[in-house]
């Protein structure tokens, strides 16, 4: 028996099932780019510029602090090839939530500012006794990173910006189910993630009232567990000592992101953006396990991922209806890093299409910011011939099918 279907969890290290964009990234930073599609590289929104384009922080106009929330609610089906038996996972939302704090002087060229963001994280429970139970049964998964971000602007009209992307705190906990000859025993692997640094840097230009353009590089941060626990149940003692493992390590690279973002304000109370987002997943080529013991006679194990670079492109919009009232609506589509044969159950990934929409209500230097989104990852279908052509049979064939509803609410207040 090879354990190689073990490393299938690994994929999810940090991520799990993304909830608006591909592979394993997540992009829930900001509240009113919720609302527009996702789109803010070349727009000077509120203090989330910081995430999209720290070059455009020194354009806002306000100093803040805000507070965002999201829930991801997640309809995941799966259907084995040669079944007509549709499995679904087991309820659970995710939480990702959003801060940032800008300051700076008034009439000042700067602005200085902490970003607490989770990019990556989710939570996924298959049902009992899927036929997948071998490779996956629960993930669940956690991620905080901390920004601190300067940005400055050279002139009236260009400005530019950088942050430090630490990740702060990272969990992990993965499980399935191990195949004995008249029984089933559990694998658990737990773990915390060693703090990496990156940086997020950008560049905004508004060359007049009506047009505005920005570009932002966020870098690739290896996200690395190193004595992370191994824990087997329901293993019978004669085959106790097959599976002495006690402890793993595994890194995950998290990739690095060049975005181009554009901006209109055709009147001063319609804004529009659009962004493309080029995300290199081709780094991502194999997932590799180390254990201090053995597992069935290995102490390594090495899964293919061979992922392929992949863009994102989003349009939004903004209309101020009243002084205090602004609503939003967007759109986004997401290419998938995924090729046929590599798909894995804890990224259950196709191309997706998401609509967007949000409005915001300001009362003085106080306002509430609404958005949802809707996610749809289009059907995907491998194959037993896939695996076998692309030397993969350590994952499951078959179909999944995902929807995501994104509901989200957020707090600021402007000095």
């Amino acid at each position: 028996m090879k354990f190689k279907s073990l490393l299938l969890v690994g994929g999810a290290l940090l991520t799990g099932t993304a909830a608006s964009a591909g592979g394993y990234q997540v992009t829930l930073a900001g509240q009113k780019n919720n609302g527009m599609g996702g789109v803010g590289v070349g727009l000077s929104l509120d203090q989330a510029a910081m995430f999209y384009n720290p070059g455009a922080l020194a354009m806002v106009k306000d100093r803040g602090v805000q507070l965002g929330v999201n829930g991801t609610l997640a309809r995941n089906s799966f259907v084995a090839e040669g079944s007509n038996t549709q499995r679904e996972l087991r309820n659970s939302v995710v939480t990702p939530f959003n801060f940032y704090a800008g300051f700076g002087p008034a009439e000042g060229k700067f602005r200085a500012g902490i970003a607490v963001y989770t990019p990556f994280g989710s939570k996924l429970q298959y049902a009992e006794g899927w036929e997948g139970r071998t490779s996956l049964t629960d993930i669940d998964l956690k991620s905080i990173y901390v920004q601190p971000t300067f940005s400055y602007a050279v002139t009236d009209q260009l400005s530019l910006g950088v942050g430090l992307t630490v990740l702060a705190y990272g969990a992990v906990n993965l499980q399935r189910d191990i195949a004995l000859p008249d029984s089933y025993g559990h694998i658990e692997l737990d773990g915390k993630a060693k703090n990496r640094i990156g940086f997020n840097a950008g560049l905004f230009f508004k060359p007049n009232p009506k047009l505005s353009v920005g570009i932002s590089y966020r870098s690739k941060i290896d996200a690395t567990v190193e004595d992370g626990d191994v824990k087997f149940s329901n293993i019978p003692a004669s085959f106790a000592t097959r599976f002495e493992a006690t402890k793993f390590s595994a890194t995950l690279p998290l990739p690095a992101t060049t975005s181009v973002g554009i901006g209109i304000m055709p009147t001063e109370k319609l804004t529009i953006g659009f962004d493309v987002n080029f995300v290199e997943w081709s780094k991502y080529r194999a997932l590799q396990f180390d254990f201090d013991r053995q597992i069935n006679g290995s102490t390594v194990s090495t899964s293919k991922r061979d992922y392929q670079d992949a863009l994102t492109f989003r349009l939004g919009g903004q209309y101020q209806v009243t002084s205090g009232l602004t609503v939003r609506a967007g759109a986004a589509y997401d290419e998938s890093p995924v090729k046929d044969g590599f798909v894995t159950p804890e990224t259950p990934d196709a191309n997706r299409v998401s609509l967007t929409g949000g409005a915001s209500y300001s009362f003085g230097k106080f306002g509430v910011d609404l958005s949802t989104q809707f996610v749809k990852i289009q059907k995907r279908t491998q194959t037993q011939a896939d695996l076998i052509n692309n030397a993969t049979t350590d994952r499951i064939a078959g179909t999944y099918k995902t929807n995501i509803v994104i509901p989200g609410i957020g707090l600021n207040y402007n000095f």
